[in-house]
C-alpha cells in the first residue's frame, strides 16, 4: 500500500483499486469470473459505504453505514481464501499483500465501530 496508513478513505480506495488490477489479470473462466465480479463488488462497495458513513444523518445511520462495511471486508476476505484455495490468483506476492490489507481493514472497522459505540452509551 502506498497511501498514509492512517487515511482509512485513501486505504480503502487504494485496496479497491488493487482488487480491480489483480482481477484483470485472471484468466476469465467460470469460477474466477464468477469470483472476481463479487470481489470487485464487495471491497468497491467497502469503500463506498465509507464514503456514505462520512457524512451520515445520525449516530445510528453512521453505525449501519460502518457495520456494512465491514460486512463488505469479511466477505471480500472469505472470497480471497477461496480464490488462493483454489489457485485462482497466482501471484502469491500480490495475493498475500491483498489478505494482510483486508485483514487490517477489517481490524480497523471492528475497533472503529466498538469505540464508536462506547462513546454512544
Amino acid at each position: 500500500m502506498k497511501e498514509k496508513k492512517y487515511d482509512l478513505e485513501a486505504r480503502l480506495i487504494q485496496f479497491s483499486v488493487e482488487i480491480i488490477s489483480t482481477c484483470k489479470k485472471l484468466d476469465g473462466n467460470y469460477a474466477s469470473d464468477h469470483l472476481s465480479k463479487q470481489l470487485i463488488r464487495s471491497s468497491t462497495a467497502a469503500a463506498l459505504n465509507y464514503g456514505e458513513a462520512q457524512s451520515a444523518e445520525s449516530f445510528r445511520d453512521f453505525q449501519h453505514k460502518m457495520k456494512l462495511c465491514l460486512k463488505e471486508l469479511r466477505e471480500s476476505l472469505v472470497n480471497l481464501k477461496i480464490q488462493k484455495g483454489a489457485k485462482l490468483i497466482r501471484d502469491d506476492e500480490e495475493l498475500e499483500s491483498l489478505l494482510k490489507e483486508n485483514n487490517e481493514l477489517i481490524a480497523i472497522f471492528v475497533s472503529s465501530i466498538r469505540t464508536s459505540q462506547n462513546k454512544n452509551k
